[in-house]
């Protein structure tokens, strides 16, 4: 793609001129931006309020009788969909060791790529859009109310009812299983518009759960147009819009809540003196919008999110740098969107969730496949924790943060250099658990390789 290729009636290389971290991006190099509008957080930007968080945790409360009854494994969390959080000290120690960068305060792990149902931070947000529509259908057909314990989904009666209505999603893998596994369940019609970089793995667990899965040669992109098609097609389909949703941010945002939760019973501190650094893992950006939005709600300016993308597909990074969100790919920038961390393996952002953070977010840094790779095999090496690669993507955060010239400059400009000792890291880990044991070791020897290869 040349220089004077016209994106949003400026030419390339003008782009470039405006913002010279494009170059680089262009050359898929690992980068580190720090977010120019970032101001702190009034909340008002995603037109999501505390209350609507609070909506969303009382609506899985509500739910947690039936997920229990459905998913016995979700018995000790009492139905919630919940992750434990851990601290990963020799994993620490070898970051360090391996960057030659001291890392000062505490470095933990959210194991999202744990949570029950399936595996992955999708989890959250799919399950619980899933749960909305259905709690909405039950009460439209008055089979449900606020006050009914919740187990009863679980039954023929609802199956019969949901079996009359049809969900689709377009999904480039962990979105399209959680959503998949919850509305089968249900009884729902569920059909899921994979991308060619979904592994296929993912598209065998759907099919055996009684899932219709459609596959597409093209990327992400095309999944999601093909299934909103679908929808509008037909007036039973219910479209969850991965690009749009404001039911998935809010599903994703209750985990604020429960780190807090988690973050207290471990005595944990966070305030001016004892900042808080969390970095996530960002695809279209539902998940890690929806988390850094409920983060920010609790902890304000105590609270630093970055985001973290694949070299080969920084769709978040160019539309917030740019400012053109949606408006722009990454295929703009002559960038070809393949990348092994396929639930990242995004071109274009979503608009709504660009907007709704482009003044609280930090920043956002790149990281290369090879180096995933490599990081999945010391996580395992260290800690015994298997994720996917694309999960490990918020692993480099500390180490990019105190050896950047970018990091240490926002470390300087607020006032947090000489309270780092005091600082907790949470390296958000998005998918994992579900990876069938034979795909685990393929991962596992890339790790080696990639690591003789450094």
């Amino acid at each position: 793609m040349g220089n004077d290729t016209i994106i949003a009636g400026k030419q390339i290389r003008e782009w470039k001129d405006d913002y010279p971290l494009l170059q680089p991006l262009s050359e898929t190099e690992e980068v580190f931006w720090t977010n120019p509008l970032y101001t702190g957080f009034d909340g008002t930007a995603a037109q999501v309020t505390a209350e609507d968080v609070q909506d969303a945790s009382d609506r899985l409360q509500r739910f947690a009788p039936f997920i229990e009854k459905a998913f016995p494994e979700t018995a000790e969390s009492g139905g919630l969909i919940e992750s434990k959080l851990v601290r990963i000290k020799d994993m620490q120690s070898l970051l360090a060791e391996k960057s030659g960068q001291e890392l000062p305060g505490s470095l933990w792990l959210k194991c999202d790529s744990h949570l029950p149902i399936s595996g992955s931070i999708k989890a959250r947000g799919g399950i619980y859009e899933v749960l909305a529509h259905a709690e909405a259908l039950a009460w439209k057909h008055q089979m449900l109310s606020k006050e009914s314990d919740y187990a009863v989904l679980d039954s023929d009666a609802f199956r019969d009812l949901f079996s009359r209505y049809s969900i689709a999603v377009g999904s480039t893998g962990n979105l399209g299983l959680s959503i998949g596994v919850i509305s089968a369940k249900l009884g729902f019609r569920v059909t899921v518009h994979m991308s060619a970089d979904a592994k296929a793995w993912k598209k065998d667990l759907l099919r055996k759960r009684g899932v219709t899965v459609v596959e597409y040669e093209a990327d992400y992109g095309k999944a999601v147009e093909e299934g909103r098609k679908q929808a509008e097609a037909d007036p039973t389909c219910y479209f969850i819009d991965d690009e749009n949703s404001k039911h998935l941010f809010l599903g994703y945002a209750v985990a604020a809540n429960r780190l807090k939760k988690q973050l207290d019973e471990q005595q944990i501190t966070v305030d001016r003196e004892h900042p808080l650094f969390v970095y996530l893992p960002c695809g279209v950006g539902g998940g890690p919008g929806g988390v850094a939005y409920g983060l920010k709600l609790i902890y304000g300016e105590n609270v630093h999110c970055l985001f973290a993308e694949p070299t080969h597909s920084p769709c978040m990074l160019i539309g917030l740098m740019t400012g053109l969100h949606d408006q722009v790919s990454v295929q703009d920038f002559g960038i070809d969107n393949k990348t092994d961390a396929d639930g990242l393996a995004v071109g274009r952002p979503s608009r709504f969730v660009g907007k709704a953070i482009e003044s609280l977010l930090s920043g956002i840094y790149t990281v290369d496949d090879q180096e995933l790779y490599r990081l999945l095999r010391d996580l395992y090496d260290t800690e015994s924790i298997r994720l996917e690669p694309s999960a490990l993507a918020g692993m480099p955060g500390p180490v990019r943060l105190q050896q950047t010239e970018a990091g240490q400059a926002y470390l300087t400009r607020h006032h947090l250099t000489d309270k780092m000792k005091d600082a907790t890291h949470i390296v958000w880990a998005t998918g994992g658990s579900m990876v069938p044991p034979e795909v685990q070791e393929e991962y596992y020897a890339k790790g080696v390789q990639a690591s003789k290869g450094k």
